[in-house]
């Protein structure tokens, strides 16, 4: 049976048994906690929480999963992988233990005829919690499984939670026993690569305390109502049904493992190596294959990282297998065809997908080489020095520079027998994190607790939001907070969170800023709202200062939103859907966004593009929005069903959740996307639209900042002023500026060749006086002294040298010359070969001269330059030197 069919089949039997069919959500997960999707119940754990009333009381799903802690043993046993699929059923406040177990029981061993998998009864056994009697009474009396294929197992295998304070309960697990070829018997408890895991049961009942680790929590009591959360590994079962010994050799995964072994020309079970490499890459492969697919570009942060990792993983493996040349393309070629049966969107989004991952391999090759010399270098200095362990500022060099992740180089080290101080590595990373940090936008959930703003959706419900037909308008204060606290009060100075009933504020989403405003209450009091958020689903919540009097909760309110502000960032968003379609025109689909940020007055857009947008585009671009503001065409907003979006050809943003309704925004016959943002009613509000430029913010994505209507008039005023003022400068026409600027530069760099050639002419020349005013320090030549301060370092370094050259004889020389450039003190000191047989080094002069002036420097023995913070130390530096040659000769 096809992984196609399984998933199938699956949703079919649960949507016939009153289930609520979900789509898989993206993989970038809608969680703070988490980068990617790891579960098949990540999309349902607002409804465990309590935080979001579930939309039915059953849903099930086949849910797309990332996991990779386990990375290293990819390809070494016949279960791990980092992309699975998890088929889900879930009951929230529905049916409960017997329920699920009687399904899922259904669901395996009906025949294949009549819907279900087929599975034989006998090869089935159950676990369950250590004292969930109620559950092995379900399995044996009213399922019917002989006992002895029901075994007892503790906390850590069998007792679910998130690992946090909240929703908990023991589990049962349903093991398929694969045969003696696989191990010894004795059941689940005793061989789990014989008796395989399959079907996991949560029977969601209690509620947990604080506490660390699987075991070590206290249960508080049970929950108001009982839940279910039940998962099943859609490739464990196709290794089952398809009668294969790994997940690797699936269907989905084993036509990748022939393309590979095509393209490298190593047959697949030659050596228990070369099917490690193989398998690894059809694992990442298709791994890579399913995040890019989901709007993850390859980056050194986050999910882009994982990205990245992942497919430099495969390519490596590619490489060591023998394969020449770009190969993912050919790779991700196949993974396409086979998901695409069950994932029809990577059919449509194909060539944006290999766009971005060629231009990732590509990249990748040109460093790997250049990258695998700097650590093998690294490897032959570490073991002659009789170490075995590589620096982390080796490994930090090859992550930074050549783009290596820690990873690759681990195992790298690791094929040579050398470990990796990888301690080392993570504090320069967290140096480098910290810096590029300092200036980054605080999170935005304000001080409070998230319990303060459920508690007051539980209460009061959703915030309605008016602000697509008004700017103001009456409301209710139902949640108040103080300091992140909820209070029944708040007064003048005090800053304060206030959630309306209803509100016209738009809080900050979809790459839209929020509105400010004010919030005056019916007692007079005012709130100025510099800021608003939704730190959980349909609670809005309004921050800002108490201006006047006090803030009462369950006051009645009128707010207003600041409407200049709010139609220049409508310009903005309008403008960027212009954008968004007038560069996929010019470019293709793979200028898909990658976020945005609107604000009043100007916008920034990030797409993908695997290279730089030639200037000529990005004029054509700009002209083509511009058109369009001049066609005046009308902008509206519609609600509908996912599905009628897609078939009316609706864009949607990378990484964003949608519900069952969504509102799509469309603009004439040019641009329709889903949007929940404000926009203009008419394209001609927009004015002007300005594209400043692009630029490359990562791996395949760019990003174009632009200006819109007033702001964008201005910026080309003053464009304006300028090319006047220039044309005055030059004494020509507007359109000559680029070649009399180019000629005026043209004639200063002659000029700034000849000052140079002066100025050098002009050091030299006192080479000789110096040369022969050298003093005999024990029998070594010394020329030392101060050279005309703004000699530059390189003419320092050239007149250094040249007096070495003209001491006569056999003599030993010594050559210390100082400057001060830009006020700090320069030196370079030479010695020849027969002071250096004498024991004089220049690397030693330079360090103590260095240090004289308040710095520090170094080089050969030869020449060596260095430099200080203090230049009237200069003598006092010129004497250090001498008394150092004096005790050396």
């Amino acid at each position: 049976m096809e992984s196609a069919e399984i998933r199938r089949r699956w949703l079919r039997f649960f949507e016939e048994r009153g289930h609520t069919v979900v789509p898989s959500a993206s993989l970038i997960a809608d969680d703070p906690t988490l980068l990617l999707v790891n579960a098949g119940m990540v999309p349902f754990k607002p409804y465990f929480l309590g935080e979001v009333k579930p939309p039915a009381p059953r849903a099930t799903s086949v849910q797309k999963c990332v996991r990779t802690p386990d990375i290293e043993e990819v390809g070494k046993t016949t279960r791990h992988g980092t992309f699975f699929q998890m088929c889900g059923n879930f009951s929230f406040g529905d049916y409960f233990k017997e329920g699920a177990i009687k399904y899922a029981w259904e669901l395996l061993t009906s025949s294949q005829a009549d819907g279900g998998y087929g599975l034989d009864p006998e090869k089935l056994w159950i676990t369950v919690y250590l004292d969930d009697d109620e559950a092995e009474r379900i399995w044996h009396e009213v399922v019917g499984v002989p006992k002895e294929r029901i075994q007892r197992l503790g906390k850590t295998e069998n007792y679910w939670s998130m690992g946090v304070p909240g929703p908990c309960g023991p589990c049962s697990e349903i093991n398929y026993d694969r045969g003696p070829e696989f191990g010894v018997e004795g059941g689940p408890a005793v061989n789990d690569e014989r008796y395989v895991e399959i079907w996991n049961l949560v029977f969601m009942q209690y509620e947990r305390g604080a506490g660390t680790g699987k075991e070590d929590f206290e249960i508080l009591g049970d929950l108001p109502s009982k839940n279910i959360d039940t998962g099943l590994g859609l490739e464990r079962l196709a290794m089952i049904l398809q009668d294969v010994p790994n997940m690797y050799e699936t269907d989905t995964l084993r036509v990748v493992i022939d393309k590979a072994t095509e393209l490298s020309g190593v047959h697949y079970g030659a050596s228990h190596d070369s099917d490690v490499s193989l398998r690894v890459v059809a694992d990442h492969i298709r791994t890579s294959t399913m995040l890019i697919g989901d709007g993850v570009t390859p980056g050194n942060e986050g999910r882009g990282y994982v990205l990245r990792r992942i497919m430099r993983r495969a390519i490596r493996n590619m490489r060591l297998l023998g394969a020449g040349g770009l190969v993912i393309g050919e790779l991700m070629d196949v993974v396409i065809k086979t998901m695409g049966q069950q994932y029809p969107e990577l059919l449509e989004d194909r060539r944006r997908i290999e766009t971005v991952a060629l231009a990732e391999e590509a990249a990748f090759v040109k460093t790997l080489k250049a990258g695998t010399n700097i650590l093998d270098t690294a490897v032959t200095d570490t073991k002659a020095s009789g170490g075995t362990v590589l620096p982390g500022d080796k490994a930090f060099l090859l992550h930074d520079t050549w783009g290596f992740p820690i990873d690759l180089t681990l195992e790298m080290a690791a094929e040579q027998g050398l470990s990796v101080d990888e301690n080392g590595f993570r504090r320069l990373m967290k140096e480098q994190r910290d810096r590029a940090k300092a200036d980054a936008q605080a999170k935005k959930s304000g001080h409070a607790d998230l319990s303060a703003y459920r508690e007051v959706a539980d209460k009061s419900g959703a915030t309605e939001f008016t602000g697509y037909s008004t700017t103001e308008g009456e409301s209710t204060v139902v949640g108040l907070l103080v300091n992140g606290v909820s209070a029944p009060a708040a007064h003048e100075g005090d800053e304060v969170e206030v959630v309306l009933d209803r509100t016209p504020f738009y809080a900050e989403g979809g790459g839209q800023l929020a509105d400010a405003g004010r919030i005056k209450l019916d007692s007079g009091a005012v709130v100025e709202v510099r800021d608003v958020q939704q730190p959980v689903p349909g609670v809005t919540v309004h921050k800002g200062v108490v201006q006047v009097g006090e803030v009462v909760l369950g006051s009645t309110a009128y707010a207003t939103i600041d409407v200049i502000r709010r139609r220049a960032i409508a310009r903005a968003h309008s403008a960027t859907h212009l954008t968004h379609q007038a560069l996929r025109d010019a470019l293709g689909p793979t200028a898909a966004q990658a976020g945005s940020e609107n604000s009043p007055g100007r916008f920034r857009f990030d797409f993908g593009s695997p290279a730089a947008v030639p200037g000529g585009v990005l004029t054509d671009v700009e002209q083509k929005i511009n058109e369009v503001l001049g066609r005046e065409l009308d902008v509206h907003a519609e609600v509908m069903s996912m599905e009628d979006a897609k078939k009316q050809g609706a864009i949607a943003e990378f990484g964003e959740k949608y519900g069952d309704r969504v509102r799509v925004v469309t603009i004439g016959d040019f641009s329709k996307e889903l949007c929940g943002g404000t926009h203009v009613h008419n394209t001609a509000q927009l004015g002007l639209v300005k594209l400043l430029g692009e630029s490359s913010i990562g791996s395949g994505v760019r990003r174009v900042e632009a200006l819109v209507g007033v702001d964008a008039y201005k910026f080309l005023a003053r464009e304006h002023t300028v090319v006047s003022q220039l044309t005055e400068l030059v004494k020509g026409r507007p359109e000559e500026l680029p070649e009399k600027i180019s000629g005026v530069l043209a004639k200063l760099k002659d000029a700034e060749k000849e000052i140079e050639k002066f100025r050098a002419e002009k050091v030299l020349r006192a080479a000789a006086g110096l040369a022969e005013g050298a003093k005999d320090v024990r029998g070594v030549a010394l020329a030392a002294g101060q050279v005309p301060d703004g000699t530059s370092a390189d003419d320092l370094r050239k007149l250094v040298l040249d007096v070495r050259g003209r001491i006569q004889g056999d003599r030993a020389a010594v050559v210390a010359l100082f400057t001060v450039a830009n006020g700090r003190p320069v030196t370079v000191i030479a010695t020849n070969e027969a002071a250096r047989e004498r024991g004089i080094k220049a690397g030693d002069l330079v360090r103590t001269a260095a240090k004289t002036l308040g710095g520090g420097g170094g080089g050969k023995p030869d020449v060596a330059q260095g430099g200080g913070q203090n230049a009237a130390a200069v003598p006092e530096a010129i004497e250090a030197v001498e008394r150092l040659v004096a005790e050396a000769a």
